[in-house]
C-alpha cells in the first residue's frame, strides 16, 4: 500500500499514523483556566524531549471533524502550567472515561472518580492514584496549522516530579514491572507493558560492536537465525578466540551434534544454530558465539 496523504481525508490518514507510530505514552494533563477550573484530559501525542531542562512535550490536536480546540489548549494559553501525570493499568478506564468531550468547567476528576492531589509549585492538581507525575510551566506553544487534525505542540519544563515508592525496585531505580504502564495503539487499542511485554537489551554505548557486516557469511545467512539474533550477535566486541571455540568443543552436547550429524554436514550446522538461536535468547552471546563457530565459517 502507497498512500499520498493528500488522496485520503484527514480522518483516514490519522487512522494510518496512529494504527503505525505505535506504542504511544500517554500524557494524562491537568491545567486550570483563568477562573481556576480544572480540566484533565489524556493526549497520546507525547514524549520526553530533553532532560537538562527537563522537557516534556505533549499536542492537543484540533478535533478532525469540527476543527474546534480541546480545553487543555484554552487553558495553557490562559494559565502556563500543566501537571502531567502517567498512565498505570490500575487506572486506564477512568483516564479513558476523562477523555469524555464534556463541557467547559466540568471538572474530569470528578467524573472520572480519581482524587486531585495539590501540587507544590504550580495551580492545577496532580493525580493521587498516578504512579508519577510532574509539576511543569509552559515554555511555549508551537500551532502546526489551522486546519483539522492540526497539533500544537505545549512545550512543558518540569519543576518538580512525584513518583511513587511503589515503582521503585531494590536499588530505588524505577521498575517496569511495578510500573504497569500502558500506552495507546491505533482505534481502540492499548498497550500494557508488563509481563512477555517486556525485555531487555543491552546498549551499545561502552562497548563497540563488531557489527553484522563482520559476521561470517555462512552465519549471516542462516536459514534459523533472525536479524535480533544477527543484530546481537554484531553487538560484542570481539569475536572469541580459536582456543575458546576448541575448548567448548569439548562440551558433551556439542560432542554429541558433532557425532550424530558427522555424515550430515547441513544437518551439523542447522542443529548448532538452533543452540545458538536458544543461547542468544538467553542473553548469552559469547556462548552463542562459540557454538557458531564449531562449524567451519570459511
Amino acid at each position: 500500500m502507497i498512500i499520498d496523504p493528500s488522496n485520503v481525508s484527514s480522518a483516514d490518514f490519522q487512522a494510518y499514523l496512529q494504527g503505525t507510530v505505535a506504542p504511544r505514552p500517554i500524557a494524562f494533563a491537568s491545567t486550570v483556566d483563568k477562573n481556576g477550573k480544572v480540566n484533565l484530559s489524556p493526549f497520546s501525542y507525547f514524549n520526553v524531549f530533553s532532560t537538562n531542562p527537563p522537557i516534556l512535550v505533549f499536542s492537543p490536536s484540533r478535533r478532525v471533524r469540527d476543527n474546534t480546540t480541546k480545553h487543555t489548549l484554552e487553558n495553557v494559553h490562559e494559565v502556563k502550567e500543566v501537571v502531567i501525570n502517567i498512565v498505570d493499568f490500575s487506572l486506564v478506564e477512568q483516564m479513558s472515561l476523562s477523555s469524555t468531550e464534556y463541557d467547559k468547567g466540568v471538572n474530569e476528576f470528578v467524573k472520572a472518580g480519581l482524587t486531585p492531589e495539590k501540587s507544590l509549585k504550580v495551580s492545577p492538581p496532580r493525580v493521587k492514584e498516578s504512579p508519577a507525575a510532574f509539576e511543569c510551566i509552559v515554555k511555549d506553544i508551537i500551532s502546526l496549522g489551522e486546519e483539522g487534525g492540526a497539533g500544537n505542540l505545549i512545550i512543558c519544563e518540569v519543576i518538580m516530579a512525584h513518583i511513587s515508592d511503589s515503582i521503585l525496585d531494590e536499588n530505588g531505580q524505577i521498575s517496569p514491572y511495578k510500573l504497569d504502564a500502558v500506552s495507546r495503539m491505533g482505534g481502540n487499542w492499548y498497550c500494557r507493558a508488563n509481563g512477555e511485554a517486556l525485555f531487555e537489551i543491552p546498549k551499545p554505548i561502552r562497548n563497540k560492536g563488531i557489527g553484522v557486516d563482520q559476521i561470517p557469511s555462512v552465519i549471516q545467512n542462516s536459514v534459523v537465525l533472525t536479524g535480533n539474533n544477527l543484530g546481537r550477535l554484531g553487538n560484542i566486541e570481539k569475536i572469541p578466540s580459536k582456543d575458546e571455540v576448541l575448548e567448548y568443543g569439548d562440551r558433551p552436547e556439542i560432542v554429541e551434534m558433532k557425532i550424530r550429524f558427522q555424515n550430515d554436514q547441513e544437518s551439523l550446522s542447522f542443529h548448532l544454530h538452533e543452540h545458538a538461536k536458544i543461547l542468544l535468547e538467553e542473553g548469552n552471546v559469547e556462548d552463542a558465539w562459540k557454538v557458531l563457530l564449531q562449524f567451519p565459517t570459511s
